[in-house]
């Protein structure tokens, strides 16, 4: 089914993790009317999970089972759904996962990720998930990112954490902080750096986007007093990327950078390592943050959380990372649609 002839975008949602807030989460976002002004909506998961959520929270919600995008309502009270498992959810524990919600998780994956392959869907969002339990069912993966590089077949991928006041790209992404120095390369510093600046130009509107990168030691170094990798690694990846056209400089303190980026002085900063980029990010968008993944050739964007089986449960859980994940899949989707001839 090509959706591109439609005006809202078709959006394929994950569920998550069965007994982390994932369930919860889609829940609450599908019941909000926005939603369904900016997207068309449908959720790959478990239909008995979401029926026993909807009744805790007393949603008034009818969850309607498709087999094809064409059998979708599209419309605000009704939630659409691919049940793609059938987990018994009486015999599930909230915040205990094992072997059989993993195979679960990962089987809604990868049906989202064919269907925005082949354009049935115009993009995919993905609920939080468990590594371990997703590794236990069967996908030998350290998360999303790397799973659906996997799915694609993408060599380069990178992963973006979005707000409003703040966009950061990581160089590395699931390691030890240890092993950052020696995983760093300028090819690969390069390579972040040209994925984030065609990402801002496709899906962002940003024909020239601003792009800033982090330093990995105190002080950028300090003209080597601090350590060498500023110098030797990342100003030659930055100096490559400003010979093909880019508008990117650095590299900077990281403790100074993120006050004027978060100021509007910069389109997207490039960090060097998880952390480094997600301390800002979350200290500003805790609630609304969302994951993106650049360099695939189709459109993926995440909550900026966890499973979060503390609250699994109990009703409190937040949407509002769920909801902009929708919101920012369903601009990039249009942005994309409006470059097509």
């Amino acid at each position: 089914m090509n959706t591109a002839s439609h005006a809202l975008p078709l959006i394929g949602i994950t569920m998550g993790d069965p007994v982390g807030i994932g369930p919860e989460v889609v829940i609450k976002a599908l019941s909000c009317e926005d939603v369904y002004r900016r997207c068309r909506p449908v959720v790959l998961g478990d239909t008995a999970v979401l029926e026993k959520e909807k009744k805790a929270l007393h949603s008034p919600l009818a969850i309607h089972v498709i087999e094809d995008p064409r059998q979708a309502a599209f419309t605000f009270g009704t939630l659409d759904i691919f049940s793609l498992s059938r987990l018994n959810p009486d015999t599930l524990r909230y915040g205990h996962p094992d072997k059989e919600t993993g195979t679960a998780m990962g089987t809604y994956i990868v049906r989202a990720a064919a269907m925005a392959m082949c354009r049935e869907i115009d993009a995919m969002v993905t609920g939080p998930i468990n590594k371990k339990s997703l590794q236990e069912g069967g996908y030998p993966y350290p998360g999303h990112t790397e799973m659906l590089a996997r799915l694609t077949d993408t060599q380069d991928v990178v992963m973006m954490l979005a707000g409003e006041k703040l966009r950061v790209v990581l160089v590395t992404i699931h390691c030890a902080v240890s092993q950052v120095p020696r995983l760093l390369s300028r090819e690969k510093i390069l390579n972040t750096v040209l994925i984030t600046a065609e990402g801002l130009k496709n899906y962002f509107r940003l024909p020239a986007p601003r792009i800033a990168v982090a330093s990995l030691n105190p002080h950028a170094g300090e003209e080597g007093m601090f350590g060498g990798e500023e110098a030797e690694t990342i100003l030659p990846a930055i100096t490559r990327a400003q010979q093909r056209g880019v508008n990117v400089s650095g590299p900077y303190p990281a403790d100074t950078l993120f006050y004027y980026a978060a100021q509007g002085r910069y389109d997207a900063v490039v960090c060097m390592y998880h952390d480094q980029g997600l301390i800002p990010l979350k200290l500003l968008h805790f609630e609304d943050g969302v994951n993106i993944t650049l360099g695939l050739p189709i459109i993926r964007t995440s909550v900026d959380h966890g499973t979060a089986y503390d609250i699994a449960g109990k009703g409190i859980a937040n949407p509002s990372s769920l909801i902009q994940a929708i919101t920012i899949a369903s601009r990039m989707a249009a942005a994309r649609q409006s470059q097509s001839p």
